[in-house]
């Protein structure tokens, strides 16, 4: 009886454990390694060189700053959207909830090419910011371009990191009951009370993954950005098109220094946002 307990479906620890440090270590480890051992190749002045250029430096600017501006757009909005999704009943509601999906099936590229077409100055979206457009006089006599702007980058990033925050709250709103905001309310406190203390606390874990998943994704995002971005240097270059550039001129050590700092620099952000999280879930664990 006590063998027959001890028994698992899967091999015992120390099979598994070392399948999983392999696969890990062949996957991710290893080539993460690659890129370090690359770019440290020509020495620390090489490497420092490549990666604070004042070109690769203006990429950094937009490509971090757009992608945080963009998941925290998306924080927003994206629980709203939830929120409407799991709590009310409207027609066309499954295929709101479909719809959500659209930026994981749809190839970067198309995505890139669509939000073009829609943004351009010529586009139906940019023509009516464009000078002469319906809009354009609230910006001023020249209106607003959006299309081969760092706007247009941005707008790229929000369509594409939308869904990670949609999906992350979801499940979190389906199975969080609502018997605690009845509660709440029928001890008389308000709607943004009620959802500062007793909804909020409960979300924020999942809206902090959400976040990182889709600033992790926005930072790396090539596809979708390069065709919207214009690619003008020191203006709407993203790191990524930096190191495209740099592997079609054949300089590994310039392009993996800056991959590098991007991984460096992903991973502090990621590993702070994690902390939270943590931070957060032990904090409602306590109440």
């Amino acid at each position: 009886m006590a063998l027959s307990l001890r028994r698992r479906v899967l091999p015992g620890f120390a099979p598994t454990l070392g399948f999983t440090l392999f696969y890990l270590s062949l996957i991710v480890l290893i080539p993460l390694a690659a890129v370090f051992l690359k770019s440290s190749g020509h020495g620390f002045e090489a490497f420092w060189a490549a990666a604070t250029s004042p070109r690769v430096m203006a990429s950094y600017k937009l490509s971090f700053g757009a992608s945080l501006i963009a998941a925290a757009i998306n924080l927003v909005f994206g629980l709203i959207l939830a929120w409407c999704i799991v709590r009310y009943e409207f027609p066309g509601k499954k295929l709101v909830d479909a719809l959500i999906d659209l930026p994981f099936a749809l190839p970067t590229a198309v995505a890139g090419i669509a939000l073009t077409a829609l943004y351009a100055p010529n586009g139906w979206v940019g023509s009516l910011f464009a000078p002469g457009g319906l809009l354009a006089p609230l910006f001023g006599p020249e209106g607003v371009k959006i299309a081969f702007t760092p706007l247009g980058v941005l707008l790229a990033l929000i369509f594409i990191g939308l869904p990670f925050i949609v999906r992350t709250v979801q499940p979190v709103l389906e199975d969080m009951e609502t018997e605690l905001e009845e509660a709440a309310a029928s001890l008389g406190a308000q709607r943004w009370t009620t959802f500062r203390y007793v909804v909020l606390p409960t979300l924020l874990p999942a809206l902090l993954t959400g976040f990182a998943l889709a600033f992790a994704r926005a930072v790396g995002e090539y596809g979708s950005v390069i065709f919207i971005a214009g690619n003008i240097p020191m203006v709407s270059e993203i790191t990524p098109l930096m190191i495209i550039a740099k592997l079609e001129q054949y300089d590994y050590v310039g392009a993996t220094a800056i991959a590098a700092v991007m991984l460096i620099a992903s991973f502090v952000l990621l590993l702070v946002i994690n902390g939270l999280q943590a931070w957060s879930s032990q904090r409602g664990g306590r109440k």
